[in-house]
């Protein structure tokens, strides 16, 4: 699921890009697609009573974070290049292992730090070099941005982590409608009425990087330490690569080609891992 959420969120900038919209709207549609598309597969499953209940105001709070993440790259982009943004807010996966070291007792051992390290690496390896900083105050205000972004998709990742009483469903439901609350006041500033063919691409970014890549992670946190899932997060940079070099003849260098390898290999050794563990869990007999 892990995995599956990466590879579908490093599809929304192809799916953007053929849109053509602007990222505010794509991102309220986004949230607002993928909560109806929610409702809809709750219906069709037999889960409709989760539907109408209480949220919890941890779950407001995340879906502030998802939709402030999503706006604050935006920002942060308006002012420095998207390079340059990325790596700062692909820095959270590490900084929300850390989060849960202290808040959750997720203890971060020498093999957690190396494959965190390795995926690092591989993120800087597949993106261009950091221009070397100015001081302006255009630049100093897309770095600011690109903070916010951190601190909001770290803040994202540890709050799914929290054990909650609610359901997956209900808190991904809860985490979109309200993101896309978030966003409406944008929506609304822009009055942009979308074409018959934008649509239908608003329709697709609803259902994949929407609905099922938020689902899908939301899911995976419940079981997943944040260490584990942080890493195998950085498997969306290199489905942005493949993407570009397959569909937009964005060619790879061999830099980008070591980075992805070492990402993958960073990800092999997390999912290694839990593997052995749920193996010595299973060879472990009971209490008598």
């Amino acid at each position: 699921m892990a995995l599956g959420s990466a590879v579908l969120m490093g599809t929304i900038g192809a799916l953007a890009r053929t849109a053509n919209l602007d990222a505010s709207i794509i991102t309220f549609y986004r949230l607002l697609i993928g909560a109806a598309c929610l409702i809809t597969y709750m219906l069709l499953t037999g889960k409709t009573q989760q539907i109408l209940h209480r949220p919890s105001k941890l779950h407001l709070v995340n879906g502030a974070m998802l939709a402030g993440f999503m706006v604050f790259y935006v920002q942060a982009i308006g002012y420095i290049n998207m390079a340059n943004a990325v790596m700062v807010i692909y820095l959270a996966p590490l900084v929300s292992a850390v989060g849960a070291h202290f808040l959750f007792q997720e203890r971060l051992k020498r093999q957690d730090l190396l494959a965190i390290g390795i995926a690092l690496v591989g993120v800087v390896a597949i993106l261009p070099s950091l221009e070397s900083l100015t001081g302006s105050t255009a630049e100093l205000k897309g770095y600011g941005f690109a903070l916010l972004a951190l601190a909001s998709y770290s803040g994202f990742m540890l709050i799914n982590r929290r054990p909650a009483s609610a359901s997956p469903y209900q808190s991904t439901l809860i985490q979109l409608s309200f993101g896309a609350l978030c966003l409406l006041p944008f929506a609304i500033h822009q009055a942009v009425i979308p074409s018959l063919t934008q649509w239908f691409w608003l329709a697709l970014i609803g259902v994949f990087p929407g609905f099922l890549a938020i689902l899908l992670a939301v899911k995976a946190l419940r079981v997943l330490p944040a260490a584990t899932f942080g890493t195998l997060a950085y498997i969306e940079p290199v489905t942005v690569v493949i993407i570009g070099w397959s569909l937009f003849s964005e060619h790879l260098t061999p830099s980008q080609l070591m980075g992805c390898s070492l990402i993958i290999c960073a990800g092999m050794i997390q999912t290694r891992k839990l593997r052995r563990n749920d193996t010595d869990t299973q060879a472990t007999p009971g209490p008598q």
